[in-house]
């Protein structure tokens, strides 16, 4: 990914709410699915690490990038921005 693709979707996420929060529970193979499924709808997510987490949200966005296959956006504080293109109906156009 190219750093103005990256510049367009953390322009996109600004607008994004939060959809899945990361607790004291960690990462787990729940969260991954649960990851999954929402960029299969949606393409770019926004997670939140919260205090009581084990992880911080640099390790949390590490770990989950790597076992969804996607890609992180950004990691602003507490949030994590992930994105990962629909293989069969792409909504987000990266190449404008």
């Amino acid at each position: 990914m190219t750093s103005k693709q990256r510049a367009k979707l953390r322009g996109m996420a600004n607008s994004l709410e939060t959809i899945m929060q990361i607790g004291k529970g960690g990462v787990t193979e729940q969260t991954y699915k649960a990851v999954e499924e929402a960029l299969l709808a949606r393409e770019l997510i926004k997670i939140r690490v919260l205090e009581n987490s084990l992880y911080t949200a640099k390790e949390a966005a590490a770990e989950i990038a790597e076992k969804v296959g996607c890609d992180v956006v950004q990691v602003l504080g507490t949030r994590i921005t992930l994105y990962k293109p629909n293989p069969k109906k792409p909504v987000i156009n990266l190449d404008d």
